[in-house]
């Protein structure tokens, strides 16, 4: 069983799309799910701008979208729509790509306004790319995310926010077929924390985490 998270953010700082990602891919693998991970970051630009579905790159992405039984998709929302490396990067998938996949998507932006970006941005171009079911989707505003001034790669996510995570990723397995475990009584930020379950990047160019990104 594997799901491979994708991030849309457009950022080599760290994230609270990316924090989303985090937490999710801690939750799924504390039920020893494998997952993947592969940022927008990782396609070469002219890949995106030039819609190179025959590059190395897109190649790569195709196979970690076969090998997967569902795809989180984790992305900022600007201007009330996902950012356009994303699209760029689902355009490099071929018609009905996520046939037969569970598709959970997770989004950040400045404020509640921007959370109807999911249904009329994002969600028409998971369905047509023939994902079986694209689940409602978590929501994050700015201050559901807090950073720590002295280690700003490691935020805090406000519980009200972990539990919208928890019960999103939880039906995610549920329609995988996949036994939970009940861990909402352990304090927030537990599963941003070493735990059991493999995890594989999918390196195709380096990146730098500094900061913080919306």
């Amino acid at each position: 069983m594997s799901i491979l998270f994708i991030s849309g953010s457009p950022s080599h700082l760290p994230s609270r799309s990316g924090a989303l990602a985090d937490y999710g891919g801690s939750r799924v693998r504390a039920v020893s799910v494998t997952t993947e991970r592969l940022s927008v970051l990782d396609i070469p630009a002219d890949d995106l701008v030039n819609v190179r579905r025959q590059s190395e790159a897109a190649a790569t992405l195709r196979q970690a979208v076969v090998r997967s039984d569902a795809i989180v998709i984790a992305t900022p929302i600007y201007n009330a729509s996902v950012p356009g490396g994303l699209k760029a990067l689902l355009d490099l998938l071929p018609q009905r790509a996520l046939h037969g996949k569970i598709v959970l998507p997770l989004a950040s932006g400045g404020s509640a306004g921007h959370q109807l970006a999911i249904e009329y941005s994002l969600k028409p171009v998971l369905s047509a790319l023939g994902g079986r079911h694209v689940l409602a989707g978590v929501f994050a505003c700015e201050h559901d995310v807090e950073w720590r001034p002295d280690t700003p790669a490691d935020p805090l996510l406000l519980e009200a926010l972990t539990g919208r995570l928890d019960e999103a990723t939880d039906l995610l397995l549920t329609l995988l077929g996949v036994p939970l475990v009940d861990r909402r009584s352990q304090p927030n930020g537990a599963a941003l924390q070493g735990l059991p379950g493999a995890s594989t990047s999918i390196p195709l160019r380096p990146s730098n985490r500094e900061r913080c990104s919306a």
